[in-house]
């Protein structure tokens, strides 16, 4: 699956890690990346990525737990174009993370979802104001955008 244009745009990188997704994303073009993530070894990387990249003013670091965490940032989530998820396969954090996702009032209309996931986890086709336009599998991982209809936040 292929990014589009991210010139000017928000996004919104979950289950961050090191950062992989969102500095790609601030490298081809995006003006703001809002990273979450939990762990304490990835956030110490991720934050010396952005130290080195020098991408700190274009950066802000989130310590959540996910999905759990999502409600504290409905600022970043409500302004973003494109949001990246990339959840630990185990357990539901994948169809979690998209149901909250999907609720009323979370994204703008129009902003797309791109969630990575295990391959053998079907993703819905909708999931609240989340419409499903594509899927690409690739051996045991599957990514899965959606883009938001919602009508306002």
């Amino acid at each position: 699956m292929s990014l589009e244009p991210l010139a000017g745009l928000r996004v919104v990188d979950l289950f961050a890690g090191s950062g992989g997704l969102g500095i790609e994303a601030l490298s081809r073009g995006a003006s703001r990346a809002d990273f979450v993530e939990n762990d304490s070894f990835a956030l110490a990387a991720l934050r010396e990525n952005l130290r080195v990249l020098e991408l700190e003013a274009e950066s802000t670091v989130w310590r959540l737990e996910l999905p759990r965490g999502l409600g504290r940032i409905r600022a970043p989530l409500g302004a973003a174009d494109v949001v990246f998820a990339d959840p630990p396969y185990a357990g539901e954090l994948a169809r979690n993370t998209l149901e909250q996702l999907g609720q009323a009032g979370v994204l703008k209309a129009g902003a797309r979802v791109v969630l990575e996931h295990h391959a053998r986890e079907a993703m819905p086709e909708t999931s609240g104001t989340l419409v499903k336009e594509r899927e690409r599998r690739y051996g045991q991982t599957a990514v899965t955008a959606y883009r938001s209809g919602a009508t306002s936040i």
